[in-house]
């Protein structure tokens, strides 16, 4: 059950060079990664859970959770069964709370709530020292457990080289947890590349296709928006906030968070980005206030 031990787990510094041939092993991410409509329970949970509940103590009653997303049209059934299986998978464990039997999110959770903040909310602009953070992780052969490492992996940002070794813009807080979880060892490096850092960006990640998926999210995202009537209930616009945090949320499957010097001018994430923070920031207030009335109620 244990990593490597630390005098093979030290950081190692190596040169990357780029060669001729294409990476055909691109980051994966959930398509379309634009949709603005909440398909199942157990992602609006996460939604819930990150965005409201993670500062209101990371827990809820069953009844508030079944409250807060019928707005989104999920029922009461399919929200029991979500959170059954989040509590199977170590992402909630059961409370018992004032107003009733409820659920809590776990450390785990909360790692990945925070993770998931950090770069859905990012604050100022994101440096990089021009190093590479790189992991060979040894060979995987559980089908299940290898997909839900390159799934985790993607969500931290990194992309695949190979089938054993991935490659980052930067380190994560969440990859030991991760890669502890699931009892696989790795090496980690900081690679210097030789050559042209944008080369290897555009081999590894499909920018084309994630600045095709910003546009098409910012066109949706705007026409979700400017159909909030002005004297929206706040379950309208708690409903509304939610779509627009989950399109933008499916991002961070797709998108690394690269550093601005690696992006091409023009970069549409930006102009997606200063949308969504803008518009989230204003629909707070109603959604937040429908969101405290609920979880006192009994």
């Amino acid at each position: 059950m244990s990593y490597y031990p630390a005098s093979a787990r030290r950081m190692g510094t190596i040169s990357l060079s780029i060669g001729s041939s294409g990476n055909q092993d691109r980051c994966p991410g959930p398509l379309p990664a634009t949709k603005l409509v909440i398909v199942n329970a157990r992602a609006a949970l996460f939604d819930l859970y990150g965005d409201h509940l993670r500062s209101r103590g990371g827990r809820a009653s069953v009844a508030a959770l079944v409250r807060l997303l019928a707005p989104l049209g999920i029922a009461a059934p399919a929200v029991r069964t979500a959170v059954s299986r989040m509590v199977r998978q170590g992402w909630l464990v059961p409370a018992r709370l004032s107003q009733g039997p409820g659920y809590e999110a776990t450390s785990k959770c909360v790692r990945r709530l925070d993770e998931a903040a950090l770069r859905i909310y990012r604050v100022g602009t994101i440096t990089w020292t021009g190093r590479w953070h790189m992991l060979v992780v040894e060979p995987v052969r559980e089908r299940s457990k290898r997909e839900r490492l390159r799934a985790d992996l993607s969500f931290l940002g990194y992309a695949p080289l190979s089938e054993t070794t991935w490659i980052g813009p930067r380190p994560s807080a969440e990859l030991d947890p991760i890669l502890n979880g699931e009892s696989i060892r790795a090496d980690r490096f900081e690679a210097v590349l030789d050559g042209d850092p944008r080369t290897l960006v555009a081999r590894t990640w499909d920018l084309d296709g994630i600045g095709s998926a910003y546009e098409e999210w910012l066109v949706q995202a705007t026409n979700l928006v400017d159909g909030l009537p002005r004297d929206a209930a706040a379950a309208q616009v708690f409903a509304a906030r939610s779509r627009l945090l989950h399109g933008w949320r499916n991002f961070l499957f797709r998108d690394p968070g690269l550093p601005s010097e690696l992006l091409p001018p023009g970069w549409p994430g930006e102009k997606a980005r200063l949308y969504f923070e803008r518009e989230a920031a204003r629909l707070l207030p109603a959604a937040a206030a429908f969101v405290d009335r609920n979880l006192t109620k009994p």
